[in-house]
């Protein structure tokens, strides 16, 4: 397999493509376009060059032009370009690197210059993707320590509730399949990602954290709760985004704690303005909690009770559409319709009797 750096020249002038093939050929992979339409198409192939040496004039779209282009598109705006021209004023150059170029060869080219700008060039090119490389496996390791955290903390909060921890890999994967077909609709473009689906999903075992601080007589009562307990269970969303803000005063502000206190405080808020511990209704109430809520119900309705015995799939499923608009957002209700069946398979997968 060829492991030499790439480049990629863009030049309609064949003396200086002949140059230029002369002097690269021998020490890299190159690829040749002629126009700025070539060249975009080239820098955007399933290899990518690691540099590009582009000429400013060319017919129809100018090197500056192309150069625009490719620092506009996430594809290609972390490869360097390094103008070619025979223009020599300052302006021009400001102008060239004012667009992302990383610098200028003039011509008529010296061969020793230009070999020596385009061997730096790749060198810095090739520590900036290690370096890229490190980043991501440090950032991916974070992530997973942030995610082993998160659920030792809600999974010691369903502990007390005496739930099992495969209520929280449910309700995850439930949220993520209607978070993602979401993400799909029209009315979401801009508005969801498939980075803040993650937080989301990342963010669901932290829902019922508040739990933590109720007594044992509310938390383990095996008969219904009196008004007087209810009141005090329901104080468990409180508890939860107290508990988050307070980590949220040692790290500062970050969005994924952000999304965490809107599942943990709203999750039990309903679509008509009946739920708590706000009566928010609609739109007021943060998406991520409406995911939660469709989550959460469905997980309870499924899962045995000791004052109830276990919903059926089906049942859980006429229970969510008969409150769509009620208890959950309409346009979630709607998600779900068409994806119960997965919900149901990930609740066969990860009874309460299988460790999953």
């Amino acid at each position: 397999m060829d492991d030499k750096p790439s480049i990629l020249i863009v030049d309609d002038e064949s003396f200086y493509l002949d140059l230029l093939l002369s002097l690269l050929l021998p020490l890299y992979k190159v690829s040749v376009a002629k126009n700025g339409d070539q060249a975009i198409k080239r820098a955007n192939a399933k290899h990518p060059p690691m540099l590009i040496l582009l000429d400013v004039m060319m017919p129809g779209m100018d090197g500056y032009q192309v150069c625009e282009k490719l620092k506009l598109a996430p594809s290609t705006s972390d490869i360097p370009i390094v103008f070619l021209t025979g223009k020599s004023e300052v302006d021009d150059e400001i102008r060239g690197l004012e667009l992302g170029a990383v610098d200028y060869i003039s011509k008529p080219i010296s061969p020793p210059i230009l070999l020596a700008r385009v061997k730096n060039h790749l060198a810095l090119a090739q520590q900036h993707i290690a370096l890229e490389g490190l980043v991501m496996e440090r950032t991916e390791q974070i992530e997973k320590t942030k995610d082993a955290v998160t659920y030792s903390m809600g999974a010691l909060a369903e502990a007390r509730d005496n739930e099992t921890s495969n209520h929280l890999k449910r309700t995850q994967q439930y949220v993520r399949i209607l978070a993602e077909k979401l993400n799909q609709h029209e009315s979401f473009h801009g508005h969801l990602n498939a980075k803040t689906v993650d937080m989301i999903t990342s963010a669901v075992p932290l829902h019922d954290i508040g739990k933590i601080d109720l007594p044992d007589r509310i938390l383990c009562k095996p008969s219904k709760f009196s008004e007087e307990e209810k009141l005090e269970m329901n104080k468990h969303t409180l508890y939860g985004r107290t508990a988050l803000e307070k980590a949220e005063s040692d790290i500062g502000h970050i969005p994924y704690l952000k999304i965490a206190k809107e599942i943990t405080y709203c999750h039990h808020e309903r679509w008509d303005g009946s739920g708590y511990p706000e009566g928010l209704k609609e739109g007021e109430i943060p998406l991520a909690a409406r995911l939660m809520a469709v989550a959460d119900v469905y997980d309870a309705l499924i899962s045995k009770r000791h004052y109830r015995r276990a919903f059926s799939h089906e049942e859980a499923v006429t229970y969510i559409e008969n409150n769509s608009g009620a208890h959950f957002d309409p346009l979630l209700v709607e998600i779900f319709k068409h994806t119960h069946e997965e919900f149901n398979a990930i609740a066969n997968r990860y009874t309460d009797s299988n460790p999953g």
